[in-house]
């Protein structure tokens, strides 16, 4: 192995990152050039199996964490058992980093009907929108890591901003308030793009970009379509959505490996079965609320573990199993209750 690959970045040596995005590009290639090579709406039963292959990666990646990777003994509070806590870091981390980006649907769902894209091209935008979320939330990652670990009391601000969106979150009602919120065409970043690009009118085929004659000279010009506009946008939302789930995962685990890593097989999986869950979101309007309660638990985890705990010495420390046990039973009954409620509510409309 050459020695530059033994260097260590966020505590862990590059062999290991490079490794894990080349599982990444791989199973990304494996998506789109063996299994969605043709434009094709994907089915929700088609979606359902793409989930569930991504989430049996994550899985079987807690196993690796369990048993074969290195914590690094700084971002852990009980230097012993490090590989059980960072196990359970990870599956806490990417069921809320999942839980998070449940709302991205119901939004990219709104920018694909704002520019109109054809269902068999839907696909095409969110692979290369996980492209992007690959690069974003790496550089988010980095940036959190580093500031972290070297001021922890940083920790203490996004509690705070943990608290106040969860409670937000809590006041908001349903979340009927989201498509306000898109208003794309006041959105500033539309409207700088739309301003700065040359566009098509119509997505004809999957190209984000096409070549055509100028209409005043005649001379080829290349054209955005609405297509590459609805990337865009799709990349803006995760980011917006990255301000939340940062802050949020880094009150689960400082390790910067186990925070990155939930967080990629959260958008892998939540992107493939976006087809399946676009169809039914109404039925999980009530998630909202326990993801809510999740993040003002988490949020004052922060200032029991790190101001009552290590401060002040007052209370025993909150293991990491608490939070994903309390992780678990707020969203899995959040979801149980939205569908069951919502289930009466269909009964009624159909009636």
């Amino acid at each position: 192995m050459p020695d530059f690959l033994s260097v260590e970045y966020a505590a862990q040596p590059l062999w290991l990152w490079a490794a894990f995005l080349s599982l990444i590009c791989f199973l990304l290639w494996v998506d789109l050039g063996l299994l969605n090579k043709k434009d094709e709406v994907v089915s929700p039963k088609k979606s359902a199996i793409m989930w569930a292959c991504f989430a049996s990666l994550a899985v079987a990646f807690g196993f690796y964490i369990y048993f074969g990777y290195q914590p690094d003994p700084q971002f852990y509070n009980d230097p012993e058992n490090l590989n059980q806590q960072a196990a359970v870091q990870f599956a806490t981390g990417y069921l809320l980093e999942t839980a998070l980006a449940f709302d991205n649907i119901f939004v990219i769902g709104l920018v694909f009907t704002f520019f109109a894209v054809p269902r068999e091209y839907q696909h095409r935008v969110l692979f290369w929108g996980i492209l992007g979320a690959i690069v974003f939330r790496g550089i988010f990652i980095s940036l959190g890591a580093a500031v972290v670990n070297e001021f922890t009391w940083v920790l203490y601000i996004f509690a705070a901003f943990l608290l106040y969106t969860g409670a937000k979150m809590l006041l908001s009602g349903n979340g009927d308030d989201d498509e306000e919120e898109l208003d794309l065409e006041k959105n500033p970043i539309f409207r700088f793009l739309k301003k700065r690009l040359r566009l098509t009118e119509e997505i004809t085929n999957h190209n984000f970009v096409v070549t055509k004659p100028d209409p005043v000279t005649g001379k080829l010009t290349r054209y955005a379509t609405p297509l590459l506009l609805a990337l865009l946008m799709v990349e803006t939302v995760d980011i917006i959505f990255a301000v939340d789930s940062v802050p949020a995962i880094f009150a689960v685990t400082r390790d910067p490996f186990i925070v990155y890593t939930s967080n990629i097989f959260a958008i892998l999986g939540l992107r493939s079965m976006y087809f399946m869950l676009s169809a039914a979101v109404e039925r999980f309007k009530y998630l909202k609320f326990g993801l809510a309660a999740v993040l003002v638990l988490i949020g004052i985890k922060i200032f029991w573990n790190f101001l009552l705990y290590k401060e002040f010495h007052l209370v025993p420390y909150l293991e990491a199993h608490w939070s994903l046990m309390l992780t678990v039973t707020l969203l899995g009954g959040s979801i149980l209750f939205s569908l069951w409620k919502t289930s009466g509510e269909h009964k009624t409309q159909d009636s």
